[in-house]
């Protein structure tokens, strides 16, 4: 971020302690933090100022019609604007919400309780564009569960470049036309499983010195010790926490 110090307005639907906790914490962090708690009309007015709206929305949001219509209001208001905005809401809304109103898939959505961190990333990459993001360093996640794969890509995109494949073969194919920076690879997968994809990688001289660490379900020493005789980077639990795996990350993409 530069050393200009960027303008946010937290729009939010019900004033709470929390909501001024986290305005304190982002001009804490180098912004110019603001909140609008009513009279949404002037979002017009106050784009002309401000860098980012982010809206941050109360607790089973799905239940309350007139709060749906409030944020219908405000998506509506901030499109034609002009300006992007950053939706913070409870995980469990986030697919609700968004078959009820499609166009919150047009901005970026951080989960609750915030993460302060991944909320920074998620406001410096909206601020300055896509050529922020390119600086981030890029995973490649392989996994045939698509929903453990999105699952993942929403811990992490905040922080790196993050693309998906679901088959052994499909991952071969993209790093032939893709560099990344670490793969996180399932172990067990049909047709072509983890270790097969490994020994691959190794082949081939544009891949070979990725490194890979192996995602797999079960955590027996047995099962351990036949992941790490195949000399990977690492090893991460399916049942690992967001924190935990973004900090295991950190240590093994420097």
């Amino acid at each position: 971020m530069s050393a200009e110090r960027k303008s946010l307005v937290l729009v939010v639907l019900q004033y709470s302690v929390v909501v001024k906790g986290i305005e304190r914490k982002l001009n804490d962090a180098g912004y110019n933090a603001s909140i609008l708690s009513d009279n949404f009309a002037r979002i017009r007015d106050l784009a002309g100022s401000t860098d980012l709206f982010l809206l941050y929305l109360p607790s089973n949001i799905t239940d309350n019609r007139d709060k749906l219509d409030e944020m219908g209001y405000i998506c509506g208001k901030v499109n034609d604007s002009g300006r992007s905005m950053i939706i913070i809401g409870e995980e469990t809304d986030h697919d609700s919400l968004f078959r009820l109103m499609p166009v919150i898939g047009d901005y970026a959505w951080i989960n609750r309780p915030i993460e302060m961190d991944l909320l920074r990333h998620a406001i410096d990459n909206a601020i300055m564009g896509p050529e922020a993001a390119m600086d981030k360093k890029r995973i490649l996640i392989v996994d045939d569960d698509p929903s453990y794969a999105k699952m993942v890509k929403e811990w992490i995109k905040y922080k790196y470049r993050v693309d998906i494949v679901t088959a052994g073969m499909q991952a071969i194919t993209f790093l032939l036309k893709n560099k990344v920076d670490l793969i996180l690879l399932d172990y067990e997968m049909p047709v072509v499983d983890g270790p097969q994809v490994l020994q691959m990688l190794r082949q081939e001289e544009e891949t070979m010195d990725i490194p890979v660490i192996f995602l797999t379900g079960i955590g027996t020493k047995e099962s351990v010790r036949r992941v790490m005789s195949l000399k990977p980077a690492g090893y991460v639990l399916k049942s690992t926490t967001r924190d935990d795996l973004l900090e295991y990350l950190d240590i093994k993409i420097r």
